[in-house]
């Protein structure tokens, strides 16, 4: 049996867009991936340039939708995934 995948707009900023090379992709994740957390572990796998993005996933911020979420959250629903590093300022 094949696994069953679902497509969703991932949007990537500042330095982890540098760092993948990319502003942004459709991609086809795996029905497998169910959460936030879930997400960011697979977005590692893509190559090096993913694993260096996301090599602390815990600190990057996550908006599904433009609502900022939990990585507990699940992506289920969501168009458009956005990740960011942490904000950092005042």
């Amino acid at each position: 049996m094949s696994e069953s995948w679902h497509e969703k707009k991932l949007l990537y900023f500042a330095w982890i867009r540098e760092r993948i090379g990319i502003e942004e992709e459709t991609v086809a994740i795996p029905q497998t991936v169910e959460t936030v957390s879930d997400l960011l572990d697979w977005l590692k796998t893509r190559g090096e340039e993913f694993a260096a993005a996301f090599e602390f996933p815990d600190i990057i911020r996550v908006a599904l939708d433009q609502n900022h979420v939990e990585h507990d959250e699940k992506i289920e629903g969501a168009r458009e995934i956005a990740l960011f590093p942490p904000m950092t300022g005042g």
